[in-house]
């Protein structure tokens, strides 16, 4: 079956003059690209990753001097983009953006035809978004996380949760959180955001465990209530909703997924340098930089370049831990 493609050229809307001129920051880590860049991601259109995606595009291309095209190639939890982008040729003109999906992956061994950290030259963690607990305003039976906790602890397994399927970031929030509270959950998975919280509202579905980015669109429908964010601070959006660690008691819980930008493995570290500094001029920009926070409810906070390999082999540890712990399995 031939790969899906889903491509669109983004243009800096500036003057020629500013397009032909080579950004500061780039000019002073000694590469500029020299002809287009793409920019991969896994995910459907529509999807988180693809808005984020399509926000940045801009600015990476003001910041580059050159167009930049996303290039959606849906798939295998985001693999098959990754396996691209892994085959791409190492000059910077083909760059990733690679998601918390590809760290779950990772640490259930689900990568396939790459390394998932080795394969790549990780260039940044753009930015972080936390998840959110959701049930229905009328559910008497879960008016908050703490009744939750006790129903799931009187009848273990009973207590049904939506995710994106076995092997999700949604799952393993889920099953971080039954950790966290001694208690055992029933997954049920769902195409999407979306699709999950449409079923809680329709009854199908008791509650749902949803990402902030996938959620901004639902919930401010009153017959949704958002239990807990799995972020260690309230959203600004919807500040009514506590966190996890607030409503139960469990300090320190939180669990995020990110979006960020990864490279070829052998990209030379001057384009490395030059992307890194690009990405950062992008974010910089205050309309991206509020348009991406409002999109996720998230933190915009790029991380450093040689530090970033690093903060990838942490995550797909501390994943791969909760695994094992959990005796998780993707089937």
């Amino acid at each position: 079956m031939p790969e899906l493609s889903h491509k669109t050229m983004y243009l800096t809307r500036r003057p020629l003059l500013a397009l032909l001129a080579v950004p500061a920051l780039a000019r002073a880590q000694g590469w500029v690209p020299d002809r287009p860049v793409t920019l991969l991601h896994g995910f459907a259109a529509g999807g988180a990753a693809d808005t984020i995606a399509r926000v940045l595009a801009p600015s990476l291309a003001e910041a580059l001097g050159k167009p930049v095209i996303v290039e959606a190639r849906p798939g295998a939890g985001g693999n098959i983009a990754s396996a691209a982008l892994a085959r791409a040729a190492p000059d910077g003109q083909t760059i990733g953006l690679l998601t918390g999906s590809h760290g779950v992956a990772a640490a259930f061994g689900k990568t396939s035809g790459f390394d998932p950290v080795d394969s790549f030259a990780w260039i940044s963690i753009a930015l972080r978004y936390a998840f959110v607990f959701v049930v229905r305003s009328d559910n008497a039976k879960y008016p908050d996380l703490r009744a939750l906790i006790d129903v799931a602890r009187a009848e273990p397994g009973a207590v049904q949760y939506g995710t994106l399927g076995p092997g999700s970031s949604h799952h393993l929030t889920g099953e971080l959180f039954s950790q966290a509270a001694g208690i055992e959950l029933t997954q049920i998975p769902y195409r999407g955001d979306n699709a999950g919280l449409t079923a809680v509202l329709s009854g199908e579905l008791p509650m749902m465990c949803a990402t902030l980015a996938g959620a901004m669109g639902l919930l401010d429908d009153p017959r949704l209530r958002g239990l807990g964010v799995t972020a260690d601070r309230r959203s600004r959006r919807f500040p009514a909703i506590p966190t996890v660690a607030e409503a139960t008691g469990s300090a320190g819980f939180r669990s995020y997924t990110w979006a960020g930008l990864a490279a070829p493995s052998g990209t030379p570290m001057p384009v490395q340098a030059g992307l890194h500094a690009a990405l950062v001029q992008a974010l910089a920009i205050p309309a991206t930089r509020q348009r991406l926070e409002e999109l996720t409810d998230g933190e915009v906070d790029p991380s450093a370049l040689k530090a970033t390999r690093g903060l990838v082999i942490e995550e797909i540890a501390a994943w791969r831990r909760l695994i094992v712990a959990r005796n998780l399995k993707t089937e």
